[in-house]
């Protein structure tokens, strides 16, 4: 939101308050307060009107501050408020004197100048951003007086902090404008409006810089961010009503940012191994049967596609009775016989649903009658006509209520259903609405996601277990990456389409989301034979890979030979790769960092990486660069080193642009030299064990690398090699169930390398160090 008119005016009507000096300081352990009056305080009479401003400083975890600035703190707060893991009774380091106040977390200091306001951020000594002047300040939008003033009714709290030259701003969710976001205004709001818009399915107010410092603004509601729009070289942060909470997170990395932030927010959860591989859904709006779905696992059996998950869209229930969660009788006589028969087939079964009851569902009476829907303040039910007639919303702020839709799906999955996509939970009613706990009906807005996807995801973990527990979710929140996996929402089957699903899953990914799908061949009408063979390949390149569409299917033959070709060659190759996908996953449920990275957050000291949106690291050690047009033309920049071709095995050095051509069973894919990358023979299925038949692939040792495989949440392997007098000399160990090894006892084979010391505890490899090798075992 904008308030000024220029660098010296605000809008007409607009009052600005901003601290003057730090008048009051009152240093607690593990908090500071102070008391910020907005008018100069000259003498005692100057204290008799006015607005002050209280901050309160903390620190829920090293190198993370929190900064509270309210101006009444007796207006309350109804929430509701993010699920935060905040640590209590982190020391501060604090030190006064008569012109500044130093409040440090390690290496992190704010610095308060006491007379001529300011606030500076320092990281070991080196200023990282700064406010001063009226950037911090309490907003009044019709400002009259003091006698005439309205409260909190048109109230807002904002800050702007420096951004440096050159610095560059990423993050704030799911988001399908330019994927730097200086120069862009953006609401965090969230809305239904398809990958093509401003509007976003999951906001988050956060956001990180190439400077190595993240913030995070601790608000539910609407949060507006000016990122270079308002003042150029400043990032501004407001929030309607008396309050402004946010975390200055300090890296040094962007990495680091990330973990601190995922740490604050929530780890994202490990999905289940199965997971990963590729799932078919019914699309939206076609007709189909259980002939019609059978046919489709049929058809991909037999040419030779490896399926892992089914997926029914809306129509498995019957038209005007979303959500009653009963099959359609009519096409579907039979159910659980269907279930089991697509089971045994070893595939896993997902069903679609919202968080929506029509009134010609036979739930809609209950759940009325037990008050389990959002109502109006009359305590009418709330209610609507838009996606189908009557519509009401369930009310997830009421326990029973949560329990009651729990017990409803709970019949699902003892029918033999695995998995929901829980789609909607963004066009969320504001006005006229009271929740069963009172919250905020504007906070709740965006907030409604997270109790949404939490109340299945729940269900799911008691039901399934932790470890296969996953929703195929479209909205979302901060904390949402503990609820995955997420899709990126309604696009065109275009490249314009795939190339902004892109910039939308890599711009969430800085947000603290660790895995990231979306529809194959666009979802919105249908594509070219040659836009669904590009998109299949960046698809199934994907930390999760989905065919899904709207009035038509997404099975390849329904396109061409072609792309059955190609959508089994990459399948294929995504099930090679798979154990190095599922053991950067496990990293991811770990470290916060995702899966699929944006150039910059893995090569962040390469200013070449900082704009690149088209282009995307798979875990840490292999990058690919999807096609975006009919030609097969392809440019993409490889960072300095020396890489490997994972599909031709060339090598090309790093630090320039490379311009070619590619065929359909053919995608710049590249491997980072000093890998160890594990991988399978392609042929399994994802839920399958590998854990028996990986091959190393080793990519350009310099002195050293690691790699550990997981299955599951066990460690299955750990590589270590590093290179002593042109040998290389590998070490380890491999758990099978309680049996440990040394590495050199399950290596078999070595491609391209002689084997010496088979005995010892260390395996010599005698190769050139800057060859490539494959070791199986």
């Amino acid at each position: 939101m904008k308030f000024g008119n220029g660098c010296w005016l605000q809008k007409e009507g607009c009052g600005c308050f901003a601290p003057q000096q730090a008048y009051f300081v009152k240093t607690q352990p593990g908090k500071v307060t102070i008391c910020a009056p907005t008018t100069s305080i000259e003498h005692r009479g100057d204290t008799l009107g006015g607005i002050n401003l209280t901050l309160e400083i903390t620190s829920p975890m090293p190198e993370v501050l929190r900064v509270k600035t309210s101006h009444h703190l007796g207006v309350k707060n109804k929430g509701p408020e993010f699920e935060l893991n905040v640590e209590e009774n982190i020391n501060l380091d604090v030190r006064e004197d008569e012109e500044q106040i130093r409040v440090s977390s390690g290496s992190l200091s704010l610095i308060i100048t006491k007379e001529n306001w300011s606030m500076t951020y320092e990281r070991d000594g080196q200023v990282i951003s700064r406010s001063s002047g009226q950037d911090l300040a309490y907003m009044k939008m019709d400002w009259k007086g003091y006698a005439y003033d309205k409260g909190s009714q048109d109230a807002y709290m904002r800050q702007q902090l420096g951004l440096s030259v050159g610095e560059l701003v990423y993050g704030m969710g799911e988001r399908f404008t330019p994927f730097i976001k200086n120069g862009q205004s953006v609401d965090i709001w969230n809305e239904d409006g398809g990958t093509s818009t401003e509007q976003s399915y999951k906001n988050i107010p956060f956001y990180l810089t190439n400077k190595g410092y993240g913030v995070f603004v601790n608000h539910p509601e609407k949060v507006s961010f000016e990122v270079g729009t308002e003042q150029v070289s400043k990032v501004e942060f407001s929030v309607p009503g008396e309050r402004l909470d946010y975390f200055f997170i300090n890296g040094p990395t962007m990495k680091e940012v990330l973990n601190r932030y995922t740490s604050l927010t929530g780890k994202p959860s490990l999905p289940a191994q199965w997971t990963f591989g590729l799932w078919l859904s019914t699309s939206f709006t076609t007709n189909y049967d259980e002939k019609t779905v059978m046919s489709f696992i049929d058809g991909m059996e037999e040419r030779g596609i490896p399926l892992e998950v089914f997926h029914f869209d809306c129509f498995w229930m019957k038209d005007f009775h979303w959500c009653d969660f009963l099959w359609d009788s009519r096409v579907f006589p039979e159910p659980e016989d269907m279930l089991r028969r697509i089971k045994e087939k070893g595939l896993k079964i997902c069903v679609w649903i919202n968080p929506y009851i029509a009134q010609e569902s036979y739930l809609f009476e209950e759940g009325m009658e037990k008050g389990y829907f959002v109502q109006r303040r009359n305590k009418d039910v709330w209610q609507w006509d838009m996606w189908q007639p009557g519509m009401a919303l369930v009310d997830f702020t009421n326990p029973k209520a949560s329990e009651w839709f729990q017990k409803k799906l709970e019949t699902l999955l003892d029918m033999g259903v695995d998995c929901f996509k829980t789609d909607f939970g963004e066009r969320i009613p504001t006005e006229d609405i009271k929740y069963y706990d009172g919250s905020d009906p504007v906070k709740m807005h965006n907030y409604y996601s997270y109790l949404y996807n939490k109340t299945v995801y729940e269900l799911l973990q008691r039901k399934k277990g932790d470890n296969n527990a996953v929703l195929f979710a479209r909205s979302g929140t901060v904390g949402g990456q503990k609820f995955p996996v997420h899709w990126g929402g309604d696009c065109w089957s275009t490249y314009e389409a795939m190339a902004e699903s892109l910039r939308g899953g890599l711009s969430l990914t800085m947000s603290g989301f660790g895995y990231w799908s979306h529809d194959i061949g666009g979802f919105e009408s249908t594509s070219t034979p040659d836009v669904y063979k590009r998109w299949a390949a960046f698809g199934l390149l994907s930390s999760h890979s989905r065919l899904h569409g709207s009035t038509s299917y997404r099975v390849p033959w329904v396109y061409d030979d072609g792309a059955v070709d190609v959508l089994r060659f990459f399948t294929k190759l995504k099930m090679e790769l798979l154990p190095y996908i599922y053991s950067s996953a496990v990293e991811t449920s770990r470290t916060g960092l995702p899966v699929m990275r944006s150039m910059v957050l893995e090569f962040e000291k390469e200013p070449g990486c900082h704009y690149l949106d088209r282009q995307y690291m798979l875990g840490e050690k292999l990058l690919v660069a999807p096609i975006f047009n009919e030609n097969g033309e392809s440019s993409y920049y490889l960072p300095k080193g020396t890489w490997t071709n994972y599909l031709t095995g060339e090598t090309a050095e790093g630090g320039a642009w490379h311009n070619e051509k590619h065929g359909y069973l053919s995608i710049p894919l590249w491997v980072r030299e000093n890998t160890i990358l594990p991988v399978s023979d392609g042929e399994k299925r994802a839920k399958d064990s590998y854990a028996k038949d990986i091959r190393l692939k080793v990519f350009h040792l310099q002195e050293g690398a690691e790699t550990i495989v997981y299955e599951g949440h066990s460690e299955v392997l750990n590589i270590n090699m590093e290179v002593k007098d042109q040998k290389i000399y590998c070490h380890g160990v491999a758990n099978r169930g309680y049996q440990i090894q040394f590495i050199n006892r399950i290596i078999t084979k070595v491609q391209g390398a002689e084997l010496v010391n088979k005995g010892s505890d260390s395996l010599v490899i005698v190769i050139d160090p800057s060859a490539s090798i494959v070791c199986e075992y």
